[in-house]
């Protein structure tokens, strides 16, 4: 599914917390720690050759400056806004959840 849209993340490793592989992703493909953080939601979506699980959580603070640390592009894009981009299916209904959320 390549060039498309989809939020930062990766697998849990063996032995890990789904907070620490959380904090872990984002300082390997983003240069950033995070500060707080809080789970939203998980969701299992099939597509026709696989199925994925996904848990969303929510970052309320990080300390450094984000950046492509993978060479993959990046932008910040409102929740509102989040419809209008192109990204994957399985992600769709966390966008629903991300738009419930009261302003920071």
């Amino acid at each position: 599914m390549a060039g498309r849209w989809e939020f930062p993340g990766g697998k849990v490793a063996q032995g890990e917390s789904e907070e620490q592989a959380l904090a872990r992703e984002l300082r390997e493909e983003l240069g950033v720690e995070v500060t707080e953080s809080r789970p939203l939601m998980r969701l299992s979506h099939e597509y026709e050759d696989r199925v994925v699980e996904l848990s969303m959580w929510v970052v309320r603070q990080f300390s450094g400056e984000a950046r492509g640390l993978d060479g993959q592009g990046l932008k910040w894009v409102p929740p509102a806004r989040l419809t209008d981009e192109d990204l994957l299916e399985a992600d769709l209904p966390l966008v629903l959840a991300l738009q419930k959320l009261p302003d920071p």
